[in-house]
């Protein structure tokens, strides 16, 4: 089985929308508020690419996962209930991480991180960050076991779901 990342395309964009409305319905079935509220959306995933921050998981010329690296600053980061461990280092941010419901329960999403990481690291970055909702058990185990470390709280917007938990990885 091959497996390898690739970055996406406009012509990736209609698997990619199914995968990422596979995983808004599971985190709505998790009872996860993150991702209930119409985003991300076809402009937001358009958008990346065009930035040339998506990339696909490939799994036998499939398209099997969907994710962004951020090279630049994310703005939700600068102000933190905890304390960044590398604060004035450059960091590359990993967002809207999805594996198909195709490919569920295969271990992909740890692969999918590495990969990711290793894109940053031949960047010359060698420092991360990620955020997720205090309910996402599934993301929260998966960044854990990619080596992240907690750092504390972040708020995306000033609602109550806005609160997410903040994890860096420094290499």
């Amino acid at each position: 089985m091959a497996i390898y990342l690739q970055q996406a395309t406009n012509k990736d964009i209609t698997k990619i929308m199914q995968i990422i409305n596979q995983a808004k319905q599971l985190l709505k079935e998790d009872g996860n508020p993150q991702w209930q509220n119409g985003r991300p959306n076809q402009e937001i995933i358009t958008t990346d690419i065009v930035k040339k921050q998506a990339y696909c998981l490939m799994v036998d010329q499939q398209i099997a996962g969907i994710a962004i690296l951020q090279t630049t600053p994310e703005t939700t980061y600068a102000k933190i209930d905890g304390a960044w461990h590398q604060e004035h280092l450059q960091y590359a941010t990993i967002h809207r991480i999805a594996i198909s419901a195709n490919f569920r329960g295969q271990h992909l999403g740890q692969f999918f991180m590495s990969n990711l990481i290793s894109q940053g690291k031949l960047k010359g970055i060698n420092n991360f960050r990620i955020d997720t909702h205090p309910v996402n058990l599934r993301m929260q185990k998966l960044i854990k076991k990619t080596g992240f470390k907690y750092r504390g709280t972040i708020q995306i917007d000033q609602t109550k779901d806005g609160l997410r938990y903040a994890y860096e990885l420094n290499l």
